[in-house]
């Protein structure tokens, strides 16, 4: 396969903007990670360049795709766990071409998993952990089994990866295989919930139960980085401000519930402003003092 792509990557290799270039192989028991393909290319280009850039080339039998990404839209990948292949392709690829180290430097940047990032992720998949348990438990309040049952189980997959990457560790294409060495808590629950031979009631029932303490264990850890934007201006902060600060807007749709049910945690303090001359009041948000919870 790597002679088959080899005229591809000289040609990635040759130009100025390219700053690596990695090749990740099908394995037997793997495929998910190349999305069935033979080979994925992936080429690091420099900011400048086209956020993303993808062709699919065959030979007889074998097929390869072909990823072009700059640096900016590689490092949000990274960043917001999506595609969460990225992560694999960048740790686990071959490295064939590496201009001044920068592959090399960048896996090393991402073993050290900067607290920084970190605190960024855990607080991703913290507002997405919120999103589907709060859907997910109204959907069973309104006895729709089986939509509550979808939602149950995308909560416990991003519980799944805060847990992982409050343990400094990248979430992974198998995050369960990851987690069940990790947090035999959470694991168990996800065992639980899909192998029970209890009723589906019952099932969703106890993880609810089990998944609001989990869920009220983790408020620190979750909550952390946006705390500490809020903390960055004296005074409260409206949703807008909020949704447009760069720092926040990965959260992208989950900011809003997540902001509201830091609140009933008393994470947050809701303050209320008059609009005018009605009597409708715009709602701020603060970190609470001691950030009780």
């Amino acid at each position: 396969m790597e002679q088959f792509l080899r005229p591809i990557c000289q040609e990635w290799a040759s130009r100025c903007n390219t700053h690596g270039i990695l090749m990740i192989e099908k394995a037997v028991c793997h495929t998910a990670v190349t999305d069935t393909f033979d080979a994925v290319l992936l080429v690091i280009v420099d900011s400048q360049s086209e956020p993303v850039f993808l062709k699919h080339y065959s030979l007889d039998s074998e097929k390869a795709a072909l990823y072009v990404v700059n640096e900016q839209k590689l490092n949000e990948w990274l960043i917001l766990g999506s595609p969460r292949k990225a992560i694999d392709w960048v740790f686990n690829g071959k490295v064939i071409f590496d201009r001044s180290d920068y592959i090399r430097q960048l896996r090393r940047r991402l073993e050290q998993f900067p607290p920084r990032q970190r605190q960024l992720k855990m607080g991703i998949e913290f507002a997405k952990l919120i999103r589907r348990y709060i859907d997910g438990k109204a959907l069973f309040m309104a006895r729709h089994w089986l939509d509550s049952y979808n939602h149950m189980v995308q909560a416990l997959h991003h519980l799944a990866r805060l847990t992982l990457i409050e343990y400094g560790f990248y979430p992974e294409v198998t995050v369960w295989s990851q987690v069940k060495h990790m947090n035999g808590q959470v694991y168990k629950l996800y065992e639980e919930l899909v192998g029970s031979e209890e009723p589906l009631p019952k099932r969703l029932e106890l993880l609810l139960l089990a998944s609001e303490f989990l869920i009220h264990s983790s408020v620190a850890a979750g909550s952390i980085h946006l705390c500490e934007v809020l903390k960055e201006k004296e005074g409260a902060w409206s949703i807008a401000e909020m949704a447009c600060h760069p720092q926040l807007a990965p959260y992208s749709v989950d900011l809003a519930i997540m902001v509201e049910y830091l609140v009933e945690r008393r994470v947050l303090a809701a303050v209320e402003r008059p609009t005018g001359g009605n009597k409708i009041a715009e709602r701020y948000y603060a970190v609470q003092r001691g950030e009780a919870r």
